[in-house]
């Protein structure tokens, strides 16, 4: 099982401490453009085919306001212009480390 130790915004960068004692630096844009929601990544149709929405971003969608644990297993990240749904599981922040 995978254990976030720490979490803290420095710069424009989200970093992490592991349950292993690695690190890893996440830039906020990155975060931001793999949101895992469905509003970003879309949700299946009736017939299972998923439909990518066209999002776009400004200079706020970039700006973490907040960060809530979600069990022991994600963060809940809260954007400045209000985006609030994703949930990134410790599996997609490590991938996108």
């Amino acid at each position: 099982m995978i254990q976030l130790i720490n979490n803290t915004v420095i710069g424009n960068e989200l970093a992490l401490v592991w349950g292993d004692g690695s690190e890893c630096y996440i830039p906020l844009e990155t975060l931001r453009k793999h949101c895992p929601c469905a509003a970003c990544q879309g949700e299946p149709d009736a017939m299972g085919y998923v439909v990518k929405p066209a999002v776009a971003h400004t200079d706020l969608s970039f700006q973490l306001v907040s960060m809530q644990h979600v069990g022991g297993y994600a963060l809940q990240l809260k954007w400045a212009d209000g985006h609030s749904s994703g949930i990134y599981s410790y599996e997609l922040l490590q991938s996108l480390a």
